[in-house]
C-alpha cells in the first residue's frame, strides 16, 4: 500500500496544479446563480450574482497559522494525533453520567471534537465551556442544524425546512437564512453546521431525506445550497455539503440499513454530483460522506460509500479536487455499523480518505485499531499528518488558537433574536405556492357578496388560520361527522375554504386518509373550493384529480406564520411568489407556481420588516400595565400598523375591575366619537363626490329645520371644522326625566312598540316622535358669541339627519352596506346586541343618573342612545382590527380591498386644515395635530396626520407621512366617567410617542 501511495502522489500533485489553475480562472468570474429550468410561472426572475463569495479559503494559510498548527502537532503524541480524528456525540439533555463519560474521552482519548444533538442552548453552552476548558487541544464543536439549532435544541426559533426554502426565488433571503443560522451557532461556540443538504430528492417516497432536500431540480438545489453556504461561511461557521455522493434517490434509510443508488456513473456525475462541483469551486469548507451502496463506482457488493477509497479518495478528493475537511456520516448508523464492528469501521473510514470520524461507537477501540494499523505501516505518517494538520488548520481558522468561553448572559434571548423572527415572515411570504387559481378565485375580492364556510381537515391544530381568515371576512366554521349532513350544512355557502393540517415535523407522515380525500372530492363537485395544505408538497400527490378544486395552495408547513401568510394570500394583502421545488403530478411539476394579485388590504408582519423597532414597541406593554394597575381603565386593545401591515395587536386587562373576563382582540368596544370619522364622515365624503354638498353649502339648505334660525347661513366648511359657534352639547335626556330624575312614562316604555321603537337601554324604549325634538332643540339653541374653535357634537347630529334625508336610507344601513361589509369590518356596527352576545362587549358605565343600569351593549352617549343607538356622533361598536381597516382606507385615500369608496381629491379636501391660521387645528370632520403644546397627539405626528379621540377612552390616528395607523380602545368610563385619569395622564399620547420612537430612521 505504501508503494502504491507514493506512486500516485506525483500524479495527484499534477492534477491539483491543473485543476487549481482552472479553478482560479473560474473564480475570476462573478458567480451566476442559475434560475429554475422551464418555469411554469407567468413571470420570470432575473439571474442573481454574488460579488461577495465566502471569505473562508482552506487553500491558504498565514505564517501565524502554520506556526500554531506545527506547534500543536509537534506537541501531540501518536495517540493524541489519532484522537483528533474523532468527533463524539454529546447531548445536553442527558444526565451527569453522560457528561462524565465525555470528560473521560476528552482527558484520556484526547478526542478532537463533539457533535451536539438533543438538548437546550444554555445547557449546551455550559457543557461546551466545561469541555473546552478540559481539553488539551481546543475542540471542534459541530451540530446537525439543517434548519437551524431547533433541529436539535429546544426553545430555539425554527427556520423552515429545506423543502420550504426550495420554493423561494429570492436567493438573498436564503443567504440570510444561512447568516442567521451562523449567528445562532456562533453564540453557542459551534464551528461546523452540517448543512446544506445537497441531496436532489428525485424519489418522492424517500424515507429520510424528503423535506430535508431543497428539491428535485439540480439547478434549484445548487443555487439555494450555495446561498446557504455563503450565508454560513461569510459569518464564521463552516458549511458541510451532504450526503455525498447523493442520498436523494434512496428508498431506504441509512440509519437502519444500507440504501442502494442504482444510477450509472454518468447520471451520478451529471445530477447527484452537480451541486458538489459548484459548491466546491466556490469554497465549500467540508463534505460529509454518506453510508450508501453505489455499484456504479464501488463494485464490491454491499460496501458502504463512507469506507470506499474509490468514492472518498478517487471521486471526491481527486476527481472533484476537494481539499476541504471530509467527515463520515455518523458511524453508529446501521448503514455502516452493520458492515463492520466498532473500531474496524473507523479504521476503514480513515483508510478510505475521511478526515473526521463522526459519532464513533467505541473511541478507545477505534484509537487502538488505527494505532495498530499505523504501527503495521497500513497507515503512513504522511496520511496521518495530512488529516491531523488539516484539522488543526481548520481549528485555527475557526479561532480556536484563542478559545474564549461562551457568554451565557441573555443567551436565549440573543439566539432568538428579532431579526430571525422578522426573516421568518419573509421566508413564508416568498415560499407559499399557489398551484391553481381557476377564474382568479384568488384573491377573494368582493367579500360583501360572499358567504364563506371553513372546514378543517387533518389531525394537527389549525392554529390561527381561521382567526386570521376571520380578520378579512365573515368565515363560518362547519363540522360534521357525516358527509351528507355536512353537504347540507354547506347549502347556503358559495365558497368553502378547506385547510389540511399535519404535524410540523420533517419526518412526520402527511398522508390523507381515504375519508378526507373522498370528502374533498365531493365538496369540490358542489362548491367553489379553495384548498390549502399545510403539509409537505408530496402529500398532495394522493389527490387523484384537481379538476374540481378552484384554488390550490401549498403552505409547506403547519405553523402560525405559514397560516397567517396563507390567509393573506387568500384575501390579497400579499401576492403568492413560491415555485414548487418538487413535482406533485403531471399537472403540477417542479418550478410551477402562479402569481396572484394584491388588493391593498391590511396584512401582518414583524415590526422590523416595516422599519419598526420591536424592543421599543414593547414599552407599550409596560405603559398599559401601569395604566391598568392605576385603575385608569379596566382593560383595552391596542393596534399599530405601518406600511399596510399590522405589527402590533394586543389586548390588555379585563372587561371590568372585577378581573373576571379577560379582554380579547375580538371583543368590541363602544368607540364613542370615533363614530364621527368611521361612519358619518366617509358617507359624507361620498355625498361630496356626488356634489350633494360643497364646502360652501349652507346648513339651512341641508336641513329645512334650520331655515330662519341663526344657523341658517353656517357653511359646511365651518360646520365640519367645529368653527360654527355651536354649543358643545346639550343634555337632551334631562328633559325626559321626572322630578326625581327617573325616565318619565311620558317618554319611555319598558317594552318595544311602534310608538316607542327606540331602545336606549335594556327594557327602556323612547317614543317615536322625540327624534324631531333633538334636532329642533339644536336649531333653537343659541350660537356662541365668539367665532372660534369649539368642539361640538351638534355637527354630526346634523350630518346624520342630512345624510338620511339625502339618501333615503338610515345611517347604520349606509355604513354597513357601503363600507363595513365591503372592507370586512364585520365586528363594526351600531346596536351590537343584534348580532353579538353581551359577553364580548365590555360595559361602559354603571349609570345612576339616566338609565339606572349597567350600560353594556348599548351606546354610552345619551343623545345617541335616544336616537335608538344610531348617532352621527356616537353609537359605533368595534374592535381595533376593524378600526384599523377604516383608518387604512383613509390612508389609501378612499381605496381598500381593490375598491374606491371616494375620490383621492375628496380625501385631500377633507384632510385639510382650513383655519389653522386662526388657531383652529381641525380638518373637515377629522381632528388634526395640535398647533400648540396641548392637543390630541403626542406632538410627534406630522401635520398631514388625522384621526379622532372618543369619550369612552378611544383613539384612532393615521399618519400618511409615516404610513402609520394607531388604534387605542378602552372603557375608561367604567364604572363611572367622573375622573378621566386616562386623559389627565396622557396615556394615549404617551403610547403614540412610543410608536414614533420605534420608527427606525
Amino acid at each position: 500500500m505504501n508503494s502504491k501511495y507514493f506512486k500516485i502522489v506525483p500524479l495527484i500533485l499534477v492534477l491539483i496544479v491543473v485543476v487549481n489553475c482552472a479553478t482560479n480562472k473560474i473564480k475570476q468570474k462573478p458567480l451566476a446563480i442559475h434560475e429554475p429550468t422551464k418555469p411554469h410561472h407567468k413571470d420570470t426572475f432575473p439571474k442573481q450574482e454574488y460579488s461577495h463569495l465566502p471569505t473562508f479559503n482552506y487553500a491558504t494559510s498565514t505564517s501565524d497559522e502554520k506556526k500554531w498548527v506545527d506547534s500543536i502537532y509537534n506537541a501531540l503524541s501518536l495517540e493524541e494525533k489519532i484522537g483528533q480524528l474523532f468527533m463524539v456525540a454529546a447531548y445536553s439533555n442527558k444526565d451527569s453520567a453522560h457528561i462524565k463519560s465525555l470528560d473521560k474521552l476528552i482527558t484520556e482519548q484526547k478526542i478532537g471534537g463533539l457533535i451536539f444533538f438533543q438538548g437546550g442552548p444554555v445547557r449546551q453552552a455550559k457543557m461546551t465551556n466545561r469541555f473546552q476548558k478540559l481539553s488539551k487541544t481546543p475542540l471542534f464543536i459541530g451540530i446537525d442544524a439543517e434548519w437551524g439549532l431547533s433541529m436539535r435544541l429546544d426553545s430555539v426559533t425554527k427556520f423552515p425546512w429545506n423543502m420550504t426554502l426550495g420554493a423561494i426565488q429570492d436567493l438573498k433571503l436564503i443567504e440570510e437564512v444561512g447568516k442567521q443560522m451562523a449567528l445562532q451557532s456562533k453564540q453557542l461556540g459551534v464551528h461546523f453546521n452540517f448543512a446544506p443538504v445537497l441531496d436532489i430528492n428525485t424519489n418522492p417516497k424517500n424515507p429520510i431525506i424528503g423535506n430535508r432536500s431543497l428539491g428535485e431540480d439540480k439547478d434549484r438545489v445548487t443555487d439555494r445550497a450555495l446561498a446557504l453556504m455563503i450565508g454560513l461561511q461569510n459569518n464564521g461557521v463552516f458549511a458541510t455539503g451532504k450526503h455525498f455522493p447523493g442520498h436523494g434517490a434512496t428508498s431506504t434509510d441509512s440509519h437502519y440499513t444500507l440504501p442502494v443508488i442504482n444510477f450509472t456513473q454518468e447520471h451520478i456525475r451529471n445530477v447527484e454530483l452537480y451541486p458538489y462541483k459548484k459548491l466546491i469551486n466556490k469554497g465549500l469548507a467540508s463534505v460529509m460522506v454518506a453510508h450508501l451502496e453505489v455499484p456504479a463506482f464501488e463494485t464490491r457488493k454491499g460496501y458502504p460509500s463512507s469506507i470506499s477509497n474509490v468514492i472518498v479518495t478517487d471521486l471526491l478528493k481527486e476527481e472533484l479536487n476537494f481539499k476541504g475537511l471530509i467527515f463520515t456520516d455518523a458511524l453508529n448508523m446501521k448503514g455502516a455499523s452493520n458492515f463492520k464492528s466498532p473500531g474496524e469501521i473507523d479504521l476503514a473510514a480513515f483508510q478510505a480518505g475521511n478526515d473526521i470520524l463522526l459519532f464513533p461507537e467505541n473511541v478507545p477501540i477505534a484509537v487502538q485499531k488505527i494505532k495498530e494499523a499505523y504501527e503495521q505501516n497500513l497507515i503512513t505518517e504522511e496520511r496521518l499528518t495530512h488529516s491531523v494538520k488539516k484539522i488543526l488548520h481548520y481549528k485555527f481558522k475557526a479561532g480556536l488558537s484563542k478559545v474564549k468561553p461562551i457568554d451565557l448572559t441573555n443567551l436565549s434571548k440573543s439566539i432568538n433574536n428579532e431579526e430571525t423572527n422578522a426573516l421568518l415572515y419573509k421566508l413564508y411570504e416568498n415560499s407559499i405556492t399557489v398551484l391553481k387559481n381557476k377564474l382568479s378565485i384568488l384573491p377573494i375580492k368582493n367579500i360583501e357578496k360572499e358567504n364563506i364556510a371553513y372546514l378543517k381537515m387533518g389531525d394537527d391544530s389549525k392554529g390561527i388560520f381561521l382567526e386570521t381568515l376571520s380578520k378579512y371576512a365573515e368565515v363560518e366554521e362547519v363540522y360534521n361527522e357525516n358527509l351528507d349532513s355536512l353537504l347540507l350544512q354547506l347549502t347556503d355557502f358559495n365558497k368553502v375554504i378547506i385547510s389540511y393540517h399535519k404535524a410540523d415535523g420533517a419526518w412526520k407522515k402527511h398522508d390523507f386518509s381515504v375519508k378526507e380525500l373522498q370528502w374533498i372530492s365531493e365538496i369540490a363537485k358542489r362548491k367553489k373550493v379553495i384548498f390549502t395544505g399545510f403539509v409537505k408538497p408530496y402529500a398532495l400527490s394522493s389527490i387523484t384529480s384537481f379538476e374540481d378544486l378552484d384554488g390550490v395552495i401549498v403552505a409547506y408547513q403547519n405553523n402560525e406564520i405559514a397560516q397567517t401568510v396563507a390567509a393573506e394570500i387568500i384575501f390579497g394583502s400579499i401576492e403568492a411568489k413560491g415555485f414548487l421545488p418538487v413535482s406533485i403530478n403531471e399537472e403540477f411539476k417542479v418550478n410551477h407556481g402562479l402569481k396572484t394579485e394584491t388588493i391593498n388590504r391590511l396584512g401582518f408582519t414583524h415590526p422590523l420588516n416595516v422599519d419598526m423597532n420591536p424592543t421599543i414597541l414593547a414599552k407599550i406593554d409596560d405603559i398599559m400595565q401601569i395604566t391598568i394597575d392605576a385603575k385608569m381603565i379596566p382593560g383595552g386593545q391596542i393596534l399599530v400598523a405601518r406600511k399596510g401591515k399590522v405589527i402590533y395587536q394586543k389586548a390588555f386587562g379585563y372587561h371590568t375591575f372585577s378581573n373576571k373576563t379577560s379582554v380579547k382582540n375580538s371583543d368590541i368596544y363602544d368607540v364613542a366619537s370615533l363614530t364621527k370619522i368611521v361612519s358619518t364622515l366617509p358617507i359624507t365624503m361620498q355625498l361630496y363626490d356626488k356634489k350633494k354638498v360643497t364646502l360652501e353649502t349652507k346648513v339651512g339648505d341641508m336641513l329645512p329645520v334650520f331655515k330662519g334660525t341663526d344657523k341658517e347661513n353656517i357653511i359646511f366648511k365651518d360646520l365640519l371644522s367645529h368653527y360654527a359657534q355651536l354649543q358643545a352639547w346639550l343634555p337632551f335626556y334631562k328633559q325626559t326625566l321626572t322630578a326625581d330624575k327617573r325616565p318619565s312614562d311620558k317618554y319611555y316604555r319598558k317594552l318595544y312598540s311602534e310608538e316607542f321603537p327606540y331602545q336606549v337601554a335594556e327594557n327602556l324604549y323612547l317614543r317615536k316622535d322625540y327624534q324631531d325634538s333633538i334636532l329642533q332643540t339644536i336649531a333653537n339653541s343659541k350660537l356662541l358669541p365668539k367665532k372660534e374653535y369649539k368642539y361640538s357634537d351638534f355637527t354630526f347630529i346634523i350630518l346624520k339627519n342630512f345624510i338620511e334625508k339625502s339618501t333615503g336610507k338610515s345611517l347604520d344601513e349606509l355604513s354597513e352596506q357601503g363600507f363595513y361589509a365591503k372592507i370586512g369590518a364585520n365586528n363594526t356596527l351600531y346596536n351590537p346586541l343584534k348580532k353579538f352576545d353581551m359577553s364580548v362587549i365590555p360595559p361602559t358605565e354603571e349609570d345612576n343618573y339616566f338609565r339606572y343600569q349597567t350600560i353594556q351593549g348599548y351606546v354610552h352617549d345619551m343623545a345617541a342612545a335616544m336616537e335608538g343607538g344610531v348617532g352621527g356622533h356616537a353609537g359605533i361598536f368595534s374592535n381595533a382590527m376593524d378600526m384599523a381597516k377604516m383608518m387604512q382606507l383613509f390612508l389609501q385615500k378612499g381605496n381598500y380591498g381593490g375598491q374606491q369608496f371616494f375620490s383621492e381629491e375628496t380625501f385631500d379636501v377633507f384632510n385639510t386644515c382650513y383655519y389653522c391660521p386662526e388657531g383652529n387645528r381641525r380638518g373637515i370632520g377629522f381632528d388634526k395635530p395640535q398647533l400648540g403644546k396641548s392637543g390630541p397627539t403626542c406632538g410627534c405626528a406630522s401635520m398631514t396626520s388625522f384621526g379622532h379621540t372618543g369619550f369612552t377612552g378611544t383613539m384612532a390616528w393615521a399618519d400618511p407621512e409615516k404610513e402609520l395607523v394607531y388604534i387605542f380602545l378602552s372603557n375608561r368610563t367604567y364604572p363611572n366617567a367622573d375622573k378621566n385619569l386616562l386623559s389627565q395622564n396622557n396615556i394615549r399620547e404617551n403610547i403614540q410617542q412610543v410608536i414614533y420612537d420605534a420608527i427606525i430612521k
